[in-house]
């Protein structure tokens, strides 16, 4: 079988996130990136600029996954508590699947500056989502299913803030698993807070 273009960017995507996932974005090396992909450096330099495009590749494939997958899930439902759940349980679903990924993305999002490079655009990338939640929560209070007790931002944030939390303890191993159901009582939990008066 002939291996493609194709074929080798991903093995160097999946070689690279799992020896990021183990030893950092400092203590991984190309080298050792490209002797467990079985590739060569004029390879890996074909499809990544450098390290740090590499890595900027890994975290991008993250965050734009997880988009994707909260607005296909926010389209299956018309209210928020629906949109909110459907969106958790798709994002449970896919951290269970990813969970290198997902470590790598929080990491990189909570690194010290320097750590990780710049070109990971980590804060962006969460904003993007983080204003994705916010829309739905306007939209929301427009047609009179939240109150104005709160601003949009507050609560995006303080939605986004449950489920991260949820998602770490996941990743540290504090969560056996985060399922549907869970998602759903996150969502009755938030729900709650922010509907009250």
């Amino acid at each position: 079988m002939k291996t493609t273009s194709i074929d080798t960017r991903q093995s160097i995507l999946h070689v690279a996130l799992k020896t990021f996932a183990e030893k950092g974005y400092a203590g991984a090396s190309v080298q050792e990136i490209v002797d467990a992909a079985r590739v060569s450096k004029p390879a890996l330099y074909y499809h990544f600029k450098n390290k740090a495009d590499l890595y900027r590749a890994i975290v991008d494939r993250a965050f734009e996954e997880r988009l994707r997958l909260m607005r296909e899930a926010a389209a299956r439902k018309g209210d928020l508590a629906g949109q909110l759940t459907e969106i958790g349980a798709a994002s449970f679903k896919f951290i269970a699947k990813n969970r290198e990924l997902m470590r790598l993305a929080f990491a990189s999002a909570f690194a010290a500056r320097g750590e990780v490079p710049h070109e990971a655009r980590c804060v962006q990338r969460a904003k993007c989502n983080l204003e994705f939640i916010r829309g739905l929560i306007q939209q929301a209070v427009a047609r009179g299913e939240l109150g104005r007790r709160f601003d949009a931002e507050e609560l995006a944030m303080g939605f986004a803030g449950i489920m991260n939390f949820y998602v770490m303890g996941y990743l540290v191993g504090a969560l056996p698993s985060l399922t549907a159901r869970t998602a759903q009582r996150i969502v009755r939990l938030f729900l709650s807070g922010a509907q009250a008066s």
